[in-house]
């Protein structure tokens, strides 16, 4: 009985043994667990400064994109101030203000250039060899009435004396342009010519004068490489490939209809 009781108490002795550090780890586990006033101010900062950071940098540092490309980013020259700027540069040749300015200038003297070039093809078509028959000079279009053209050939028709004209005009109009930038409030294009004073007074109105002229000079320059293209490959003058456009819509009818177009 003794040695059956001894047993009993180490038995009972080595299980409580095993019972008391489970209990102390768990309690110790649940008051580390259990945050303390210096542990929040310690831990607070840590995790709240590092997302706040970031999000200031973002706001920051956002990259606008081009208006008219819309996955590449507006070029830092091209800000919206000039008319017709949609940010459109997709070779970065505008890497400064004056590089800007100077291809704007350029520009816009070609607009012109396209939007007299546009009227004046076709009309060409039209008038020139009626005038010649009337002046007695030999007519410059070919026999396909297609105008002179570095791709349709026949510029040697062209009278030298016009080229001299033509170079002492564009002289004549680069000088006067030197003179211009020399005056305050200049800007590409800014020759003060206006003699039937269409140019409003106002700011806005100004800004969509010139934003409407480099439109449609830029399509000027769209269609007159066409014209050019269209000739070459058609071996027809636009005027008699599509009359519609050029031609008094009843005798471009009467041409349909005794073309066979138009059955009657």
């Amino acid at each position: 009985m003794k040695i059956s009781a001894t047993v009993i108490l180490a038995s009972l002795a080595s299980a409580s043994a095993f019972v008391a550090p489970s209990t102390s780890s768990r309690n110790m586990a649940l008051r580390m667990s259990e945050p303390t006033p210096e542990s929040e101010s310690a831990t607070d900062e840590p995790f709240v400064q590092p997302f706040e950071e970031p999000v200031v940098a973002m706001s920051d540092n956002s990259v606008e994109m081009s208006a008219s490309l819309p996955f590449q980013p507006r070029p830092k020259a091209l800000d919206g101030s000039m008319a017709g700027d949609v940010g459109f540069d997709p070779l970065g040749f505008a890497k400064s203000e004056n590089d800007l300015l100077n291809y704007r200038e350029a520009e816009i003297k070609h607009a012109r250039l396209a939007m007299l070039a546009a009227a004046g093809w076709p009309l060409s078509e039209l008038l020139d060899k009626k005038l010649a028959s009337a002046l007695n000079l030999p007519a410059v279009l070919d026999a396909a009435d297609r105008a002179p053209s570095v791709l349709n050939g026949g510029l040697g028709k062209v009278s030298p004396i016009y080229w001299a004209a033509c170079l002492l005009g564009a002289a004549g109009v680069e000088a006067y342009t030197l003179s211009q930038k020399s005056k305050p409030g200049y800007f590409p294009g800014n020759l003060g010519f206006d003699p039937l004073g269409l140019y409003p007074q106002d700011e806005a109105g100004q800004m969509r004068m010139q934003t409407t002229e480099i439109k449609n000079g830029r399509l000027a320059m769209i269609a007159i490489s066409a014209f050019a293209f269209q000739e070459f490959a058609s071996k027809l003058g636009v005027v008699n490939e599509t009359p519609i456009f050029f031609k008094p819509i009843g005798g471009v009818m009467t041409e349909y209809a005794n073309s066979g177009y138009i059955v009657h």
